[in-house]
């Protein structure tokens, strides 16, 4: 979502930019021969600035990449962790309820124990 509203940003940045030189172009108290001249420079330049913006696009894009990877990777750690601990504390219970029902079928086997209730 960031990376569309950079592209926006810039392609509304770079239109406006290129809006506002024509404007200033055939407002500007010149000549037409020169300010023909000047609009042709500046069409000469308009592919550079298409593939500069482009560019600097493409390299936000890879950077956004790269955090999105990197965090999905430490997300994933995360939950490779809890799995664990959770499959740990799972075991653990089990281990701790087992010897509790064994303790349990030896103190009913036991007449004079203290856990029976009369």
């Amino acid at each position: 979502m960031s990376n569309n509203r950079s592209g926006v940003f810039f392609g509304g940045l770079m239109l406006g930019a290129t809006i506002g030189t024509l404007t200033g172009l055939l407002v500007a108290p010149r000549t037409g021969r020169e300010t023909r001249k000047l609009l042709k420079k500046s069409a000469d330049a308009l592919p550079e600035l298409a593939e500069d913006l482009s560019t600097s696009v493409q390299l936000q894009a890879d950077r956004l990449s790269v955090s999105a990877v990197r965090n999905w990777d430490e997300t994933l750690e995360r939950l490779r962790d809890a799995i664990a601990s959770g499959i740990e504390a799972t075991q653990r219970e089990s281990q701790v309820l087992k010897t509790q029902n064994t303790d349990d079928d030896i103190d009913s086997e036991d007449p004079n124990s203290p856990h029976l209730s009369n």
